[in-house]
């Protein structure tokens, strides 16, 4: 991690919704999913607000050596967006606690606020990390 890695750091990421990020699409095994109405799914939209923290904090680590992973979110999911419209997401680091990372977050799609709250991202070794997954793939000690 660089000295840089500090609470007030801000991103904002935007993404223009495509039928491929829409409920019907997160899961089309699921023929409940399949039903439902093509808007943004809540599963897609935690997905981008998780890009746009990585893509806010990557500069201040040695990436790709360095990278983080998703460990907490709390957010809301207030609005529909379909298709078409353009979501912006904007995240602020609030809090750095060691190799624990906090965000705010929050995103709109030029009509709504559609999602606001809390994720916590974990600083991580990509070596280290991949020979863990790699010994609990292979059923090995933890």
């Amino acid at each position: 991690m660089k000295e840089s890695l500090k609470p007030g750091i801000r991103y904002e990421h935007k993404l223009v919704v495509p039928s491929s990020k829409t409920v019907p699409a997160l899961y089309p095994e699921a023929a409940e999913f399949v039903a439902m109405p093509e808007v943004f799914a809540t599963g897609f939209l935690v997905g981008f607000l998780e890009w746009t923290c990585i893509k806010c904090v990557n500069p201040h680590l040695d990436w790709p050596r360095e990278q983080t992973v998703g460990t907490h979110i709390d957010v809301s999911h207030e609005a529909a967006t379909p298709p078409g419209l353009e979501v912006t997401a904007s995240v602020e680091l609030i809090a750095v606690e060691g190799r624990k990372l906090v965000f705010a977050v929050e995103a709109h799609d030029g009509v709504d606020l559609i999602s606001r709250g809390r994720h916590e991202r974990f600083v991580i070794d990509k070596q280290r990390f991949d020979a863990k997954v790699g010994q609990k793939k292979a059923g090995g000690a933890r």
